[in-house]
């Protein structure tokens, strides 16, 4: 790979998102400030000096609006409040402020694919007729079939069942995901208006960004045409991962494209900067690169990244890809390897201390490349996935039968103590998702002052990036380290090289300069398997 310096702007000359480490917060799962076992506003607001400490820049937030929580929160039904869940908007004001006050940007999640059944705006559709102006906001359709009884067309709910359901006077529905989130009929100008006034609603609160949930999928094919292939295989994997079937005639339309400039327009008449991210399950980078061209959105998930094995040349591949997309569109790489849809990245990488050393070396390049890195709560703790119990479990994904879903990456933060909830709340007990014992030895508390531990390692990582961050200059370039090793070097004052040995046998780094951070204490001349670090000249 040539070296791509003239692609990315030097932090100096960039807005703050463009470098950014930023960190997801699920806001049932992170901090509970009344001890009734969910997560709320005033709980995040109490732990943000624990974010500063470690080291991010900015906050992204899963859905707090009003909910009736068949989707925890996926399913809106008031744009512009607070579910009682979590607190209220005077709530978010102050959260807003805290996170201001740390030096922290707050992200917020934008779910515009759908509402909530119990949205003002589909209870009405549902009190009016076929035909009608309440109707026309969402996809109603009539049926197939003599006598209408079959759905418009083969589409599956990634939840698993039809994406179709029928109301008592006949028609149907479209709810790509849950039946209690149907999705809006972007091609009605009504919606378009109604989001604008949404986005604007919140940067005028202060929010300093969004992040746009299914933001490939709002405009589906003309016609609704039959989906390609097997109509009964749901989207979701065996496993529960949202990983698209890119061919699918509701995902990556052109359409979206022209949502993404309007409200690019909106940001734009605000100052400090204010972004948006999508969730875009794209085909491929040069796709993916569509959706960050100068007059869309600032940045896109990288998730051809969290989807690559462990494995060098994967890894290699991946970057090579993603830096030929979004060079030519003038964008920089927004990386990521976990989120709250996704198996945790330990337990992708094979679970056990290998797991956790091998998450660690992909936190490390992750980190050293440029562009700007999301990280989901509980990585820097090490959590692993947790394996909940049938009964236990929340996921409309699991109940609708199209996985085993996605309760294994969402279960509460650990943060002190020797049994549950572990700090989550005041309470005593189990919180809305059980917390296993194993949790004691990963909390907050337990690992705080163990230099040894995985939060101390991201402490040293996020601070390291933040000192050569300003020094760093354009891209990278691959140095060949054998077919095992992933290694880069970027230049700057200092320079930096990431090198991360995806194989069995030890490689020698005894030329690369002093160690700055590693996954694992290096002995100076050689660094093992499943192990990553970073070098300074």
């Amino acid at each position: 790979m040539t070296d791509t310096q003239t692609a990315v702007p030097t932090r100096t000359e960039a807005p703050w998102w463009r470098d950014a480490v930023c960190y997801q917060v699920y806001p049932r799962s992170f901090a509970d400030s009344t001890g009734d076992g969910v997560g709320d506003l005033a709980g995040i607001t109490s732990r943000l000096p624990y974010l500063a400490e470690l080291g991010v820049d900015a906050v992204w937030l899963s859905p707090f609006y009003t909910s009736p929580q068949a989707d925890h929160g996926y399913d809106v039904a008031d744009y512009r409040d607070v579910d009682p869940m979590f607190g209220t908007l005077a709530d978010a004001d102050e959260m807003l402020a805290t996170a201001h006050g740390l030096g922290l940007k707050v992200i917020v999640d934008l779910v515009p694919n759908h509402s909530s059944a119990a949205h003002v705006w589909f209870q009405a559709a549902l009190a009016a007729a076929p035909g009608s102006a309440e109707r026309a906001r969402y996809v109603f359709r009539e049926g197939r079939g003599d006598d209408g009884s079959q759905p418009p067309n083969n589409w599956r709910s990634q939840f698993g069942g039809p994406a179709w359901t029928r109301v008592p006077d006949g028609q149907w529905y479209l709810h790509l995901f849950e039946q209690d989130q149907p999705d809006f009929d972007w091609e009605n100008p009504e919606v378009g208006d109604e989001f604008e006034s949404v986005l604007r609603f919140w940067l005028d609160r202060g929010a300093d960004g969004f992040r746009v949930d299914v933001a490939h999928g709002m405009v589906k094919a003309e016609g609704l045409p039959d989906a390609p292939g097997d109509a009964a295989e749901p989207d979701p994997t065996a496993d529960g991962e949202m990983i698209s079937h890119h061919e699918r005639p509701y995902w990556d339309q052109p359409g979206v494209h022209d949502i993404y400039r309007r409200w690019r327009r909106v940001l734009e008449e605000y100052d400090g900067d204010r972004m948006m991210i999508g969730e875009a399950w794209t085909a491929d980078a040069e796709s993916m690169a569509r959706y960050v061209r100068p007059d869309e959105m600032q940045q896109v998930f990288n998730f051809h990244w969290l989807e690559a094995e462990w494995s060098a040349a994967a890894f290699r591949q991946v970057v090579e890809d993603t830096y030929a997309a979004v060079g030519p569109v003038g964008a920089s790489p927004t990386w990521v390897l976990s989120n709250h849809d996704v198996t945790r990245t330990v337990t992708r990488y094979g679970g056990g201390e290998a797991g956790l050393e091998r998450a660690k070396a992909a936190t490390l390049a992750m980190l050293a490349m440029p562009g700007s890195a999301y990280i989901w709560q509980g990585e820097e703790l090490g959590l692993p996935q947790v394996d909940v119990a049938p009964q236990d479990r929340q996921d409309p994904m699991w109940l609708r039968g199209g996985g085993i879903g996605r309760d294994g990456c969402r279960v509460p933060v650990p943060w002190s103590g020797t049994r549950a909830p572990f700090g989550f709340g005041p309470g005593e007990g189990q919180p809305w998702l059980p917390m296993p014992d194993a949790f004691a030895a990963l909390s907050v508390e337990a690992q705080a002052d163990d230099p040894a531990s995985t939060l101390s390692f991201f402490r040293a990582a996020l601070a390291a990036r933040h000192d050569l961050v300003d020094g760093l200059e354009g891209g990278l370039t691959f140095l060949d380290r054998g077919d095992d090793v992933l290694a880069f070097a970027r230049e700057g004052e200092p320079g930096l090289v990431c090198v991360v040995n995806c194989g069995a046998t030890a490689v020698d780094v005894a030329d690369l300069g002093e160690p700055l951070v590693s996954s694992v204490p290096l002995d100076g001349t050689s660094l093992p398997g499943d192990a990553g670090a970073w070098f300074t000249a």
